[in-house]
């Protein structure tokens, strides 16, 4: 393989310090349990919705799973478009369709107690290092070899689990973490490419990963529409059910550190 200017920059004499023709490929002990952490309660079904049926068992975290202190009078755009009235609770209701779809993924779900943004004034939503010890808990519990958490892109709930997510693995660092796409997000020109930029910069390195999974279109589809509140909400702001025909492939990323010497490569960003 021709080596690059990048790897040449990086390696005096363009000599690769592991073996080239395995990289990506993940072993399969990897994978013995996973934990898929996600943002709301559908964030995990649309984003590594093949991942998780492909490993039954796998413990679907949703991070912002809880009530909030009050629900607004009024509802919000997102619960209104949703269906929701005043007076309902818009969190049970999306527990039980969240219990729904992770049976039809085979999957077992567990929510945090964290509430979603659109409930909360800016002040006074979660931090990630406030996320962090409570993740970490329920990482712990759920004793999986592989996490996999989202890129972060496009909504504040995201990116403060990316975060969390990232401050959790410095302290579990015997997994394996992997980051998956946010559905829908991970089109916005120029997100995603940050998202990668940065993590390239501060390290830990994102390198797209193999990980072995069957795309069952029609049980993902199963799994996603079990959301039904969030149908409509999806269909008007991120184009659901055409990107779903357009068969989107999910793409997960190995985050470790990067090989010995090509650190450099960091500075070429």
């Amino acid at each position: 393989m021709a080596a690059t200017g990048a790897h040449q920059a990086a390696q005096p004499g363009g000599k690769s310090p592991v073996a080239e023709p395995t990289w990506g490929i993940v072993e399969l002990s990897d994978l013995r349990r996973l934990a898929v952490i996600s943002p709301h309660f559908d964030d995990a079904a649309m984003g590594a919705g093949y991942l998780i049926a492909s490993y039954p068992g796998t413990v679907v975290i949703t991070v912002m799973g809880g009530r909030p202190p009050a629900y607004p009078a009024v509802p919000s755009p997102w619960d209104a478009a949703g269906g929701f009235a005043t007076g309902d609770d818009v969190v049970a209701v999306r527990r039980e369709e969240d219990r729904r779809a992770m049976e039809v993924l085979a999957a077992v779900p567990l929510w945090l107690d964290f509430p979603d943004h659109q409930y909360l004034a800016p002040e006074d939503r979660p931090t990630a290092t406030e996320i962090a010890p409570v993740l970490r808990s329920a990482l712990v519990d759920a004793d999986p070899t592989a996490v996999f958490f989202p890129m972060g892109l496009g909504n504040p709930d995201h990116d403060v689990t990316h975060e969390a997510s990232l401050l959790v693995r410095q302290e579990l660092d015997h997994l394996a973490w992997f980051c998956y796409e946010d559905h829908g997000y991970k089109h916005v020109p120029g997100l995603l490419a940050w998202r990668v930029a940065r993590l390239l910069r501060h390290r830990p390195w994102p390198t797209p990963a193999i990980v072995p999974h069957e795309e069952d279109e029609e049980r993902k589809r199963r799994a996603i529409w079990c959301y039904t509140s969030q149908i409509a909400p999806l269909e008007r702001d991120h184009a659901l059910s055409a990107r779903m025909a357009g068969r989107v492939p999910e793409q997960y990323w190995r985050l470790d550190p990067p090989p010995e010497g090509w650190e450099v490569l960091a500075d070429l960003v």
